[in-house]
C-alpha cells in the first residue's frame, strides 16, 4: 500500500470518528432537551388539570 493511500485512509478514518464525536454529542444535546420538554409538558397537565378541577367545582357550585 503506498504511503499516499495509507494517508488518505487514515484520514478518511479520522473524518468519520470527528463526524461521530459530534453525533454523540448531538444526540447527548437532544436527550436532554427531550428530558426538559417532557418535564414541561407534565408541568403544562398538571396546571390544566387544576385548573379543570376548578372549572368542574364551579359548575358543581353553580348547579347546587
Amino acid at each position: 500500500m503506498s504511503i499516499e493511500l495509507f494517508n488518505q485512509l487514515e484520514q478518511k478514518v479520522t473524518s468519520a470518528v470527528e463526524a461521530l464525536e459530534l453525533m454523540k454529542m448531538e444526540a447527548e444535546e437532544l436527550r436532554e432537551e427531550n428530558a426538559r420538554l417532557k418535564q414541561e409538558r407534565e408541568e403544562w397537565e398538571r396546571r390544566l388539570s387544576a385548573l379543570l378541577g376548578k372549572f368542574d367545582e364551579v359548575e358543581t357550585t353553580a348547579s347546587s
